[in-house]
């Protein structure tokens, strides 16, 4: 008789289980930003850093990384990116010291590391950019699923080029991907989701 009773609490304590994780669930912000499910590791990126040295997420762990892709003659959507970035970098505060932008050249050809230092920095001394070979930056771009297409332009040329920013965890966690042209606030908002997990 005890067993049976035993076995009859189960259902009760399992649904009971269930409903706390659905309640959880629904209580725990979302992120404006299209979510990677499931999240994975967001690939390494081996590459020159800007502010010297060798670029590697794994050193920014503990902070939420924002991963974009531009080049420093991009003539509206990378300033206008960037400039977002800093704006929410700005209006977080004191969080703003951990969260990291990567910025990462799609065009190596002009843009070596202490021209995107000089570029990045006019936005935020905080942002490091990535540069490398031609085949190194294909690499990357590839692992992040990046398009990016040299086009003439007059004398000279341009690019056509995948314009979201990802965003990784502070445990290097591919999370969410932020589509161009949203706000300051939105990405304030994210960040502050990732810092609170």
């Amino acid at each position: 008789m005890k067993y049976q009773r035993r076995i009859a609490g189960w259902p009760i304590a399992i649904l009971t289980l269930l409903y706390a994780m659905c309640a959880v669930a629904a209580d725990r912000p979302t992120l404006k930003a299209g979510v990677f499910e499931p999240p994975r590791a967001a690939p390494e990126l081996p590459l020159q850093a800007s502010n010297g040295g060798k670029l590697s997420l794994a050193s920014y762990r503990g902070k939420v990384v924002l991963l974009g892709f531009g080049f420093t003659s991009c003539p509206a959507v990378c300033p206008t990116t960037l400039a977002v970035l800093a704006q929410a970098r700005k209006r977080l505060g004191a969080q703003g010291g951990q969260v990291q932008v990567v910025y990462v050249t799609v065009d190596p050809e002009r843009d070596d590391a202490a021209r995107m230092r000089a570029y990045l920095g006019a936005f935020d001394p905080t942002f490091v950019g990535g540069t490398g070979t031609p085949a190194q930056l294909a690499s990357v771009r590839k692992d992040y699923g990046v398009m990016a297409e040299r086009k003439p332009l007059g004398n000279s040329y341009s690019y056509a080029h995948s314009s979201s920013v990802y965003l990784i965890d502070r445990k290097g966690v591919l999370r969410g991907m932020m589509p161009y042209g949203q706000s300051p606030a939105d990405y304030v908002h994210d960040i502050r989701v990732l810092l609170g997990e």
